[in-house]
């Protein structure tokens, strides 16, 4: 007989009888299933993998003061180490749906400008100093005073200012940007090509991979920057083998001898943590050292904010439950990156496609760091990879950045030319501290003759200082110098 009296609801299984991966990661208690972490982590990997490819070809095009280079071995398995490391991490002490990886843009601070003044060990040592500094941050509470010193618009120039330097830099390592010789007398100082013409095969893999990559993100295809880097590979590929192209660059696109091979661990741990303070002199350093301190956590925080809050997991508030948990495995991150010299490994924002298959735990992290990680026996893959293949990834992702300029409040006077500043000296002078310094320091001088310098504050006050140092190392030292030889001829 039926009874109309409901049935008891069924008690929710205790902790202990609670499957495993429910209790690590509390799957259930978020509205997600194994299946779909899985799927998500999948889709973060494939979706950021690329930055295997990319992280060696930034790395590797720069020399450092002694002329040394590092080769492909050497980063591909850097970069495959700390992004499974950290993202692991990531997933196991911040239960957060977030990858990371080699910062785009930041790495090129280490190659671009670090390295030329001090050698890799040196550059790196840097890199550890400045993952230490955001930790200490995070875990003292300074990190959030600076954010809230720096106005949110000049955040958002220099993200646009990183993006066309990315995407200046992808043009340039794919030749399909070069620059006029001085002895031209030219007063333009690129030029597309080599004569103002796109020549040759390897032109052609660049730009067929570019329009695959812009079409296939635009439909928002699962993959897309991988996706086009294969096709153009495969492309350049065919192409060599046909014709026996010799203009490649520094990577021809050549079949490997063997797929598989052991890892090269060789810069595990070469890193001099004082010795760029005397190569660089104490204040470059010092402002070198701010701007990957900067970089990193200004990127880490919209980046982790804007994937949780897509995934759901941002309370009433607005705020990001185990913050401090995510915020501290980041600066880890930015540690692990010079420890293994690949350069500040970051939260990226490609985390959130997998999200957008339903990842809402750490689990997808820990399933995307496990994919980094077997990346590490196929490191002969990424010698295939011409430039011409992997810049046009560079390009999108530059792009992409660009896109903020939106958020920007252009028709305020106080941030009209300070944000350009920030945004188009970081490309003009292929320096991001450049672009910061320009930007802060015309900031506060914008304030403070309109009569607001109480707006400004000291802390941001004290970084434009710290700035305008370092524009003036360079006269101050001559100075200095001319000063000793007039007391020397005096003393004669």
């Amino acid at each position: 007989m039926r009874s109309d009296t409901p049935e008891p609801a069924s008690p929710p299984p205790s902790p202990a009888h609670r499957p495993i991966l429910d209790r690590l990661f509390d799957v259930r208690g978020r509205g997600s299933t194994p299946g779909r972490e899985v799927r998500g982590g999948l889709t973060t990997f494939v979706a950021m993998s690329y930055i295997i490819l990319l992280n060696p070809l930034i790395l590797g095009a720069s020399a450092d003061v002694t002329g040394a280079r590092l080769t492909t071995d050497q980063l591909t398995t850097a970069t495959a180490t700390a992004a499974a490391v950290t993202t692991v991490l990531m997933g196991l002490v911040g239960n957060a749906p977030l990858a990371l990886a080699a910062g785009l843009g930041v790495n090129g601070v280490v190659a671009f400008q670090l390295a030329p003044v001090m050698t890799w060990p040196q550059a790196f040592g840097l890199v550890v100093l400045a993952g230490l500094g955001i930790v200490l941050m995070a875990v003292s509470g300074v990190r959030e005073r600076i954010i809230n010193a720096i106005p949110a618009p000049l955040k958002t120039a220099i993200t646009v200012g990183i993006g066309l330097y990315v995407a200046l830099v992808g043009l340039v390592s794919a030749g399909f940007v070069t620059r006029t010789p001085d002895a031209a007398h030219s007063t333009v100082p690129v030029r597309m090509g080599l004569d103002g013409r796109l020549q040759g095969w390897p032109a052609l893999v660049f730009c067929v991979g570019l329009l695959l990559m812009v079409v296939l993100v635009s439909r928002r295809t699962p993959g897309a920057v991988l996706i086009s880097i294969a096709a153009a590979t495969l492309l350049a590929v065919g192409l060599n083998l046909a014709l026996d192209i010799p203009d490649w660059g520094l990577v021809e696109p050549r079949v490997p001898d063997q797929l598989v091979s052991a890892p090269d661990f060789s810069l595990l741990g070469r890193v001099d943590l004082v010795g760029g303070f005397a190569s660089a002199g104490a204040v470059a350093a010092t402002v070198f050292l701010c701007t990957l301190v900067l970089s990193g956590f200004f990127d880490a925080m919209g980046t982790i904010t804007s994937v949780a809050a897509e995934a759901r997991l941002t309370g009433a508030d607005g705020r990001v439950p185990g913050m401090g948990r995510v915020l501290l495995v980041d600066g880890v991150g930015a540690v692990a990156g010079g420890l293994t010299g690949s350069s500040p490994n970051t939260v990226f924002l490609e985390s959130a496609a997998g999200v957008g298959e339903g990842a809402r735990t750490g689990l997808a992290s820990v399933v995307t760091g496990l994919l980094f990680g077997l990346t590490l026996l196929f490191t002969p893959l990424a010698a295939v990879v011409p430039a011409q293949a992997a810049a046009p990834a560079l390009v999108v992702v530059g792009g992409l950045m660009v896109a903020r300029c939106r958020l920007i409040p252009w028709q305020d006077p106080d941030y009209t030319i300070p944000a350009f500043l920030t945004a188009a000296v970081i490309p003009f002078t292929y320096s991001i501290t450049n672009g910061i310094g320009a930007g802060l320091i015309s900031f506060v001088l914008v304030r403070t003759f309109r009569g607001r310098w109480r707006e400004v504050g000291w802390t941001l006050t004290g970084i434009a200082a710290l700035f305008a140092a370092y524009f003036a190392v360079a006269p101050i030292e001559s100075a200095l110098v001319k000063t000793v030889l007039f007391k020397t001829v005096l003393g004669g």
